[in-house]
């Protein structure tokens, strides 16, 4: 089961580094102040996780140190979905992204907080706490902003049905899902999702929004096995751009 432990919490780490690298992004250029220092707050969150979870993989399971492990592989290795990995593009598309990832995560934290592996299952007790918050932000906002004006409600109806196919990425099945299911380590992608469309479903009908069809055939795929969008590359090569200068460098 080690191993599918590992690769679980390689795709729950690079999908918090990524994301929180993207988060960052909003530092300075929020709509408002307030979401300005509400990003920049959530992003430091994620690229803490990002790190407790690759400290993980090194002390328990033999991995390199987190510093290697977040900056130093290839496109390749990465384990991250493709919906982390798109530009923050316009405040609408980064809430939809952030409301749907979000309780997605929260999810899956819950999920873990029994999990046989005490390093992870301590994790999940902590951070869950620290979600709930994210979620918080989240549903208010698309709330606020579905129910204002109609181009507002238009936007964010338009961010959410882009933002579909994306998020149903998250829960790509891979060979590690069998094996923890049947350890008792984790219930798998199938549940999580399950549990995440009922959660997500219910806030965007109550805030007045339409939900997307969950049409497999349209889910995108990939990011679990290595292959990224064509985002990915720019993003690692601006996010390790320093220590590569010197990798043996300390700070």
């Amino acid at each position: 089961m080690q191993n599918a432990l590992k690769e679980l919490i390689l795709q729950m780490a690079d999908d918090a580094l990524v994301l929180g690298h993207r988060n960052s992004e909003w530092t300075g250029i929020g709509p408002m102040l307030e979401e300005d220092l509400a990003f920049s707050s959530m992003a430091q969150d994620k690229i803490g996780h990002a790190l407790a979870l690759y400290t993980i993989l090194h002390e328990h399971m033999g991995e390199p140190d987190p510093d290697k492990l977040g900056f130093m592989r290839k496109e390749e290795e990465y384990r991250c979905c493709q919906f982390v990995e798109l530009p923050i593009g316009e405040y609408d598309f980064t809430l939809a992204r952030h409301f749907l990832y979000d309780h997605a995560e929260l999810i899956r934290y819950e999920m873990l907080v029994n999990c046989p592996f005490e390093p992870l299952a301590q994790m999940a007790r902590k951070v869950r706490g620290e979600l709930k918050y994210h979620v918080l932000h989240a549903d208010t906002f698309l709330r606020e902003l579905a129910r204002g004006t109609e181009e507002s409600k238009a936007r964010m109806q338009a961010a959410i049905r882009y933002a579909w196919p994306y998020a149903l990425g998250m829960f790509e099945i891979t060979d590690a899902d069998a094996q923890l299911a049947a350890a008792g380590a984790y219930a798998g992608e199938k549940e999580r999702r399950s549990r995440w469309l009922s959660t997500v479903s219910s806030i965007i009908n109550d805030a007045g929004l339409q939900v997307p069809e969950p049409d497999e055939a349209k889910a995108i795929y990939g990011g679990r096995k290595g292959y990224h969008s064509e985002y990915l590359k720019p993003l690692l090569d601006e996010m390790t751009e320093v220590v590569r200068l010197d990798p043996t460098a300390e700070w």
